[in-house]
């Protein structure tokens, strides 16, 4: 621990701790799905009005990946940034980071006032973005699951993955109703920048949340909260970071393609209202939150390799279903929501428990961020590219492709352990 960070700490008792990391991850990904909900339905029109839509949008996805490659960097950057400010004083920084480019994002002129810098400018803040999520990794989860009474590992392990589904609900209704009351045109021109600065504003409140209880001592062990050199974590520990990256990358790939993808193909191949997609949407992702919940006791019982184990097997069933986008698209988005909260629910969970503890902290992130970039980061571009190419079905067997290398890896930690 750095002298900025060494002072009096405080008590916290486990409600504030379950709300406060349950609210820092919800407002990461409450502006995280703002934006990917936006590069389907509003960058290609406004940063890329020369191109055809599939193409605009595949623009739009590919500048959608740069946050995801940023991640890693920040991982590396963090790390020499909290030798010098502290844990407190990093997070901070990168929170702000990603406010200030998010609100930015809100307020960029499209490709018909400035040219080609609009899409330019886009690429640099989203780069930005993931440079300050990326740089937010707080620990806050180890010390839940440090925390986490025997029997109970699952139960805290799933808290702080309700922030994904919570935060997509969020950014869903918002794009729910603003494409409901406005006309497209309003809609394009300045409706779509009320949920970016809807960002900033839950991004203050959960930045002092999240710093007070950086100030606690619940779930405290210095060595776990360490940030440990790299050079010894890559040469000692490449094998748990590997297996780490690709155990949860099923859960990671299929987030994206029961939220993202269903809207760009809705919009581009399919003659559904935008509006009944989202609502489909926001019916599965509150089943989700549920599906999550209902992953914790679950895995408590079973154990959180057979439910991943469980869940991956059955992504190929899913599969089989993407066909429903064209004529019942709730078939596809509600059945994918429910399996993705029994997957997703552990994904982050299984993952610290692969370092010993004074290599944790910095593994943990460096795997996660690995697992985003895999998994997840190209997912809508690759599925999209795929569509329009070959058919639905090629993006089925995308998706089936993450479920492969996650039965791989989970088939690779069962060889580990028995060794």
């Amino acid at each position: 621990m750095t002298s900025t960070d060494a002072h009096h700490s405080e008590h916290a008792t486990i409600d504030e701790v379950v709300t406060t990391v349950i609210m820092a991850r919800v407002t990461d990904f409450f502006g995280f799905f703002v934006y990917a909900i936006a590069s389907a339905l509003v960058f290609p029109e406004l940063f890329f009005p020369n191109q055809d839509p599939v193409t605009g949008t595949l623009l739009s996805f590919a500048i959608f990946s740069l946050a995801f490659i940023a991640r890693p960097i920040a991982s590396v950057l963090g790390r020499e940034a909290q030798k010098v400010i502290g844990r407190k004083g990093k997070v901070m920084a990168a929170l702000m980071l990603l406010g200030v480019s998010t609100v930015a994002i809100g307020l960029l002129p499209g490709h018909d006032s400035i040219g080609v810098m609009a899409p330019i400018l886009l690429a640099v803040f989203r780069f930005v973005q993931g440079l300050g999520l990326g740089g937010a990794w707080d620990g806050l989860t180890l010390q839940l699951q440090n925390a986490a009474p025997e029997g109970r590992k699952g139960v805290y392990g799933m808290v702080p993955q309700l922030g994904g589904p919570i935060g997509f609900c969020v950014a869903a209704s918002i794009f729910f109703v603003l494409t409901g009351f406005l006309t497209h045109e309003e809609f394009l021109r300045y409706g779509w920048r009320f949920a970016f600065f809807a960002v900033i504003a839950v991004n203050v409140v959960s930045l002092f949340a999240r710093l007070r209880l950086l100030e606690t001592d619940f779930g405290n062990d210095e060595r776990l909260m360490q940030s440990a050199p790299y050079g010894d974590l890559i040469r000692n520990h490449w094998r748990p970071i590997v297996l780490s990256t690709f155990l949860p990358l099923a859960s990671y790939a299929l987030f994206h393609m029961v939220t993202v993808f269903p809207l760009a193909y809705a919009k581009l191949y399919s003659d559904h209202e935008i509006a009944t997609i989202l609502l489909w949407e926001l019916l599965g992702g509150s089943l989700a939150i549920v599906s999550v919940m209902a992953s914790g006791p679950l895995a408590d019982r079973f154990g959180r390799r057979t439910l991943l184990g469980v869940t991956t097997a059955l992504i190929p069933l899913l599969c089989l279903t993407i066909g429903t986008l064209d004529t019942a698209p709730g078939v596809f988005i509600v059945t994918g929501m429910v399996l993705l909260g029994l997957a997703y629910g552990q994904a982050s969970a299984i993952v610290p428990n692969r370092y010993p503890t004074q290599f944790r902290y910095s593994g943990s992130a460096l795997s996660t961020n690995f697992s985003w970039l895999f998994g997840a980061a190209f997912a809508p571009l690759v599925g999209l590219s795929l569509t329009s190419a070959f058919g639905l079905w090629s993006a089925a067997l995308y998706l089936l492709s993450g479920a492969i290398v996650t039965c791989a890896a989970l088939y690779f930690l069962r060889i580990t352990e028995h060794r």
